[in-house]
């Protein structure tokens, strides 16, 4: 918590997830009102971070083969980014939200020469806002992107519908609906309350409006 609060970010929400074969994760969301940004804070057990980088690292050899480099989107998917780049064997950058505003002033740390054939390394596909923009800043550098590969998807209409207008193939790990049945079957929730996820699903801006 301490790290959300010391940034500037008024932690709104931590999810502590433990398994049964006990490998655990935390996820923390904080939100800065005055400058209305949010950041997401993961720490994990080495089981499950490796489980992610070997899923991902799989899925971009089978879909992405020609891969000249990973770019990790700041902040969430950068750990996870540099893990695969590394069991790759290719460069990796990650890709800020803005430039700095200070020193180089730079939108992308690392190298990324023009013509390499990049995958761009995502944790959460909302809306696809900020990880688009992260594929025009690379895009911008001279470089093609060949793919999106994230841990998990909400499945919204906005986020499908910007994808394919930006011509990028998305490929997730999870998505809600597996979340949903996974949390049914182990009695996380009831039958009664999957309308209601569903309902949010569908138009979370609205919803309960």
């Amino acid at each position: 918590d301490n790290n959300a609060v010391q940034d500037g970010f008024q932690l709104y929400q931590h999810n502590f997830i433990l398994t049964r074969s006990g490998n655990w994760a935390v996820v923390q969301q904080g939100m800065n009102t005055a400058e209305k940004k949010a950041r997401r804070y993961h720490w994990c057990s080495s089981d499950l971070r490796s489980f992610v980088k070997l899923e991902i690292t799989r899925v971009i050899l089978e879909n992405f083969d020609e891969v000249d480099a990973i770019a990790g989107v700041a902040t969430g998917a950068i750990p996870q980014g540099a893990l695969v780049a590394d069991a790759l064997n290719k460069p990796f950058v990650y890709v800020r939200s803005k430039p700095k505003d200070h020193g180089l002033e730079n939108l992308i740390e690392g190298e990324l020469k023009p013509g390499m054939k990049v995958v761009v390394v995502e944790d959460l596909i909302s809306t696809g806002g900020s990880s688009l923009k992260a594929v025009d800043a690379i895009r911008n550098n001279g470089c093609e992107v060949i793919g999106m590969v994230a841990s998990f998807t909400y499945g919204f209409d906005v986020a499908k519908e910007a994808f394919k207008a930006a011509k990028v193939k998305l490929i997730t790990l999870t998505n809600y609906e597996a979340v949903l049945d996974v949390a049914l079957k182990t009695q996380y929730i009831t039958e009664a309350q999957v309308p209601v996820l569903d309902n949010w699903r569908k138009d979370p801006a609205n919803w309960k409006k």
